[in-house]
């Protein structure tokens, strides 16, 4: 789709265009719903083969944990920095060349034939991930302006996350044990062609800013710098310990990047990231609810998974059909019900709602009995899948409210900024709650106590931490997601009118 001509007396701001119709803008979300189902099944696909990849590749215990890290190290590193690139170069081209190469490093993934050679594929997926991530979101603003349309494209683009992660855990365990743990990325390949094809009439096209509006070098290299340090550093947490000299040395250096990467933006001419974007009260304090929101839901989606494999000892494929209830409560919410009562209660309150009935989802699992001949599916665990709609409310609704506050030209910033905050809160929850439950089972194995009962008790205290994290969040979502008087335009606001006329 030919690029729209620029306006003279704005030459480095995109023109404005007619909204596509209906139909292209439905084929449209299509095409970005399937390159996020794609990143999400390959995310839990893994967890799934990773037995597998150690006894074929030889990998070391250490070592296996890279297949993970490398790819969650370059993922969250470059959202922030593909997203402002998104409105530069332009986000269509982001997100193609993002595919691109997250189909190929799939490829590569597939042939590995060493631990190098995997882990080098999936620093490159990451990457990729990342490029078509981050501007998937700011794409899908500007096709749907109109509150209750954007709204429901939004609950079919958050049921795309529930339906990729549990899909994933039950898919991954079915190619691995039938074909091989190849196959777990050679899936991608049809999928990432069939996007690629399917984008290139589909996606509006869009010249974006040029890269003089905001090709800050030195900035882009602080911030990718200073996040990679610092998702490294949390994900370690739990091999070198919180206060170790590895741990506080290489958190304070990744502060100090990051700290420089701020003053930067305040100082440079043409910054990536503009700090005018954090006046928005919406953007900053949905960004916020959603990392403590994702850090506290790790405890659900991770630990849960892990109680009934190791304490009640589900097997890998029961254990997702266990969880599936979770996910169809979820996607059932996410589109039918969130954009009908966000356009009738407004976000804000649905996400309140979400996040109350989260704070019942871990309040419940603080509860779930240590014994395996005690505890019964239907009374302790469905409870809690059911409760789990509330992420289904809070998680559109969080989003419309991350992306509200965004000027037309910052679109794809936000939703790099909006998925960064995903990936740190995501890292966090690993770190902090895997570590205080470790720590808790730990001393209860120390004090005899059976390691089922001890290994639930470290659960116990990871499910509490997050039901404080969920109760911390609707605190900041009480007070700081207000709708002030005087906030900024946004596409939210002004859907149609054009950034040149602004």
């Amino acid at each position: 789709m030919p690029a729209p001509a620029t306006t003279p007396s704005t030459p480095s701001t995109p023109s404005p265009s007619a909204p596509p119709p209906a139909r292209s803008r439905r084929l449209a979300l299509g095409v970005l719903a399937t390159g996020i189902l794609m990143t999400i099944l390959d995310g839990s696909i893994v967890t799934v083969a990773m037995p597998a990849i150690q006894g074929d590749l030889g990998f070391t215990p250490v070592g296996l944990s890279w297949v993970v890290n490398a790819y969650l190290i370059a993922f969250g590193a470059l959202l922030l920095l593909a997203g402002r690139l998104g409105d530069l170069i332009g986000r269509k081209r982001m997100f193609l060349a993002g595919t691109a190469v997250f189909t190929a490093a799939s490829l590569m993934a597939g042939l590995a034939t060493s631990p190098e050679m995997l882990i080098a594929a999936r620093f490159l997926q990451g990457a990729g991930s990342a490029m078509a991530s981050a501007v998937s979101l700011g794409i899908l603003v500007t096709l749907f302006t109109e509150p209750r349309e954007r709204a429901g494209a939004i609950g079919v683009f958050s049921f795309t996350g529930a339906a990729g992660a549990s899909i994933g855990q039950v898919l991954g365990g079915v190619l691995t044990d039938a074909l091989t743990w190849n196959w777990i990325f050679f899936i991608n390949l049809p999928i990432g062609i069939a996007v690629l094809l399917a984008a290139l009439p589909a996606l509006p096209g869009d010249r974006g800013l040029g890269l003089k509006a905001g090709a800050d070098t030195l900035g882009a290299l602080l911030v990718t710098s200073g996040l990679m340090l610092g998702i490294y550093t949390v994900v370690k947490i739990e091999t070198y310990g919180a206060t170790s000299a590895h741990t506080l040395g290489f958190g304070a250096l990744a502060l100090v990047l990051l700290a420089g990467f701020l003053v930067r933006q305040a100082t440079a001419r043409n910054p990536l990231m503009p700090l005018r974007i954090f006046r928005s009260r919406s953007v900053l304090g949905a960004n916020l609810v959603q990392m403590l929101m994702v850090a506290a839901l790790f405890s659900f989606q991770i630990l849960v998974a892990l109680y009934l494999q190791n304490v009640l000892g589900y097997s890998a494929a029961e254990t997702g059909l266990a969880m599936l209830p979770a996910a169809a409560v979820i996607g059932l919410v996410s589109l039918t019900v969130s954009a009908r009562l966000n356009s009738r209660f407004g976000e804000r309150k649905v996400l309140l709602a979400g996040l109350v009935l989260l704070v019942g989802v871990l309040g419940l699992l603080t509860r779930v009995p240590g014994q395996p001949d005690r505890a019964d599916y239907l009374t302790d665990l469905l409870p809690v899948m059911l409760l789990a709609a509330g992420f289904g409310l809070a998680l559109p609704a969080l989003t419309s409210l991350g992306m509200s506050g965004a000027r037309e030209a910052d679109a794809g910033l936000a939703s790099g900024l909006f998925n960064t905050t995903q990936q740190i809160g995501m890292a966090l929850g690993i770190a902090v709650l895997s570590t205080l439950a470790a720590s808790r089972t730990e001393s209860l194995t120390a004090a005899g106590v059976p390691v089922p009962e001890a290994l639930t008790g470290g659960y116990h205290l990871a499910f509490a931490v997050g039901a404080g994290l969920i109760l911390l969040a609707l605190a900041v979502a009480v007070t700081v997601l207000r709708g002030p008087k005087g906030s900024p335009r946004s596409v939210t606001a002004e859907p149609r009118t054009p950034l040149a006329a602004r």
